[in-house]
């Protein structure tokens, strides 16, 4: 059970809760109150619903923060907010996605009009942090359908799962960091046109498919950049050799994997096309594992180093990462 009480008078006064639980300032640790200054959402929360709480923020541009209590929120979640915004959800380990307790889900593909309108989490503010939460779109397979749409710029995701099987993980804009992160699907599951640095994620496939569709159209700086990760199949799923890292949703797709384990589920061939007229930038550098073997690989291109995040996020990546992670 979580230890926090909202009392009648922090909820008269416009106080979040009575007796602040510091937040955590290092990993490894338990995070089962709200830090300091945070709305609450749980049966003992000021509100019941993420939205709820969004909505109780109101349009002040001031930093803020919401603190989600263990449980399942049944909710489409639209971060809109005007100043600088972190989520927090309840975890017995705040440096992994594997102690989470907090689970925002939705069911909805692209019927509900567009691809942001199916994501179970849509993003569209900057410098929104979020840490030890899971976000899934159950639809399944058949159409597209978004866990996450980022769709701005110094978004940070700490210890989160994004779980879907169509396009799971939309980095439609802007600048993406996500950390000690689990990526699930089957199907062009992490795609867009945004400039997003994977850094120690868990990637795992549920079935044959293709990892990344790079939605880079232009000489920009765009990347879809792994390292450091680990890429496999869904726990019980035998998908050796079935699994492709890539595809080129549009002309100029850059995706770039390494010093990561690529398993036995990775084809041989590597990579594969997909937009016609396509000129894509596919790189690996320093992998390990069964499927890093690059002496099949198809469009793959030579590169003499690794990248860096700066070069991926910008220079000012370090005044909005979480060096923590």
């Amino acid at each position: 059970m979580y230890r926090f009480l909202v009392s009648l008078l922090g909820l008269v006064a416009g106080t979040t809760y009575a007796a602040p639980v510091p937040e955590v300032s290092s990993m490894n640790a338990v995070r089962n109150g709200p830090p300091p200054g945070c709305l609450t959402v749980g049966p003992a929360g000021q509100h019941h619903t993420v939205g709820a709480a969004l909505s109780a923020l109101g349009s002040s541009p001031s930093p803020a923060c919401i603190y989600i209590a263990q449980g399942t929120y049944k909710e489409k979640v639209v971060i809109n907010y005007k100043g600088a915004l972190t989520l927090y959800g309840e975890t017995s380990d705040t440096s992994s996605y594997k102690g989470n307790a907090v689970t925002i889900t939705h069911t909805i593909s692209d019927d509900a009009g567009t691809l942001d309108d199916s994501a179970t989490l849509q993003v569209k503010s900057n410098d929104f942090k979020m840490y030890n939460i899971n976000v899934v779109n159950g639809y399944g397979p058949g159409k597209q359908a978004l866990a996450l749409s980022a769709d701005a710029n110094h978004l940070g995701f700490y210890g989160c799962q994004f779980r879907g099987y169509q396009d799971t993980v939309f980095t439609k804009t802007g600048t993406q960091f996500f950390s000690k992160c689990l990526i699930q699907g089957s199907v062009d599951y992490i795609f867009g046109g945004g400039s997003a640095w994977f850094h120690q994620c868990d990637i795992r496939s549920t079935a044959p498919g293709y990892i990344t569709a790079s939605g880079r159209e232009k000489a920009d700086n765009s990347w879809l950049a792994f390292d450091h990760c680990t890429i496999s199949g869904a726990s019980g799923v035998n998908l050796k050799e079935k699994v492709f890292l890539g595809r080129p949703w549009r002309p100029l797709a850059r995706v770039i994997y390494q010093n990561s384990d690529l398993s036995d589920v990775v084809s041989p061939k590597g990579w594969s096309p997909m937009a016609k007229g396509a000129t894509p930038l596919f790189y690996e550098f320093k992998n390990s594992g069964a499927g890093s073997n690059t002496s099949k690989r198809e469009f793959l291109s030579p590169i003499a180093a690794a990248v860096t995040r700066e070069s991926v996020l910008g220079n000012d990546a370090a005044q909005w990462v979480d060096a923590r992670y």
